[in-house]
């Protein structure tokens, strides 16, 4: 989420990312590979950056090769070889694919005071956020918002749905694992259906959001929590999630530690700091997602107003990581008739 992935849209591109003058630059540096929106100027990237580095004297570089799938693809073209000492902004659904690198090291960090909805007891990763996919309407050009997945695939295509590729984007990926969790066998019969819906599928979150707020279409694919950016920032109610009786597919961002670091000790502490109450007062009002363990100040009171699933859907990470290029082909060759 990343609306980790608020709202002003520069898209953070291909560039390493240092928050530190070069006055007070350290001999050590942490770099950490993540998705672009999370080290935007208005993301959780700069103040994280400066409250860990203020604890152990050290630079972080942070290198945003795109949205989160691009993270997972650029570590493993670079393989061992990687600069990467850190990798942020992966998330459950390639969790097992990310782990089948073999370049990744346990983190060994104390997780017992994670909160999140489901078990966690993964060695490798660690979980900073989580959120719930959703459809974001614009309560001005739509009244009545659908109110299941069957209904939204079933609409006439006046309404227009701004989505991500799910080869490079994790939302894209999630919304590609929401349908198969309701429709199983029928996706891709559901996939041609809705196509006539889809404005158009954009490389990243960033993208899709920029276009749906600037009035480009009055639905995306985004997260329960982003209306909790508007109401918070902008004081704007007009943004907000539709609730989907058939649940919602749930997301966790991870970050993990690069076993040939050179400063693994360095990226197990910032792992640590992840999940400190410090941080996890940050990243619910930077990078909009629902923190993971408690945070050092209370949410603002409209995290209270936001949509709560009936139900998280998720699929197995193991089953995603042997299925997600046929299903990835699935939806191509629906969205490409």
């Amino acid at each position: 989420m990343y609306l980790s992935r608020a709202i002003r849209f520069a898209v953070a591109l291909v560039v390493p990312v240092s928050f530190a003058g070069s006055a007070w630059a350290q001999e050590r540096v942490l770099t950490i590979y993540t998705y672009d929106s999370f080290i935007a100027d208005w993301g959780p990237g700069p103040v994280l950056t400066e409250a860990f580095e203020a604890q152990c004297s050290c630079t972080l570089d942070w290198v945003a090769p795109g949205d989160g799938v691009a993270v997972l693809n650029r570590l493993r073209f670079e393989g061992d070889t990687t600069d990467a000492d850190v990798v942020l902004g992966l998330d459950t659904n390639l969790l097992a694919e990310a782990q089948q690198t073999g370049l990744l090291a346990p983190h060994e960090t104390d997780l017992s005071t994670l909160e999140l909805p489901v078990e966690w007891q993964d060695e490798t990763f660690v979980p900073f956020d989580y959120g719930y996919f959703a459809v974001i309407y614009d309560t001005q050009a739509i009244e009545t918002p659908p109110t299941s997945l069957a209904e939204l695939v079933a609409s006439d295509g006046s309404q227009p749905l701004v989505i991500q590729d799910p080869r490079t984007s994790t939302p894209g990926l999630g919304f590609l694992l929401w349908m198969k969790a309701v429709f199983g066998d029928d996706a891709a019969e559901r996939w041609q259906e809705l196509s006539d819906t889809i404005l158009t599928v954009t490389p990243g979150w960033s993208e899709a959001y920029g276009l749906f707020t600037q009035g480009e279409a009055p639905m995306v694919l985004s997260y329960t929590t982003s209306p909790a950016y508007h109401m918070v920032v902008e004081e704007e109610g007009r943004y907000q999630a539709a609730a989907f009786e058939e649940g919602h597919y749930i997301q966790i961002e991870i970050a993990a530690a690069v076993a040939q670091s050179g400063e693994l000790d360095l990226a197990r502490e910032f792992l640590a700091f992840l999940i400190s109450p410090q941080a996890q007062s940050v990243i619910p009002v930077t990078n909009w997602m629902l923190p993971v363990a408690p945070g050092s100040e209370a949410l603002p009171e409209p995290f209270e107003r936001l949509v709560e699933p009936t139900q998280a859907l998720l699929l197995d990470p193991q089953i995603v990581a042997e299925r997600r290029g046929e299903w990835v082909d699935e939806w191509l060759n629906a969205v490409d008739r």
